[in-house]
């Protein structure tokens, strides 16, 4: 479902704090990509599916985000870690680097992304 609000990815009961995330595709920068979206105390957010220090996606399994800990989004290639609120760099090979944002809406019941100039839906 799309329209002017957004993008559905999943139910917010889908998400729960610091668990799986859910990905998404899209075009990033005009080539196909993968976003995805977590919960991290109580709220949403959701960031392109690749790492700042490498050109991979971050999930261990799919929609495996977070570390053990549950504190930090990680990355499963060479372990660089972000803060799930802001996507900035917080360890690891990812020095001065940060997640690319991708603006979400949460309302009714369900999460949904909203497309930009850079991060736009897939062709159907």
């Amino acid at each position: 479902m799309s329209g002017a609000g957004g993008i559905m990815v999943c139910a917010s009961s889908d998400l729960l704090d610091g668990g799986k995330g859910v990905r998404f595709p899209v075009l990033a920068f005009g080539g196909k990509a993968t976003g995805f979206v977590v919960r991290h105390g109580g709220t949403a957010y959701a960031y392109l599916d690749r790492c700042a220090h490498a050109p991979v996606e971050l999930d261990w399994f799919e929609g495996e985000f977070f570390e053990s800990g549950k504190t930090y989004l990680m990355c499963a290639t060479h372990g660089a870690t972000y803060a799930p609120e802001s996507g900035a760099c917080t360890g690891g090979p990812c020095r001065g680097g940060r997640l690319r944002p991708i603006a979400l809406r949460e309302e009714g019941g369900a999460v949904y992304w909203l497309p930009d100039q850079h991060i736009q839906a897939p062709a159907h």
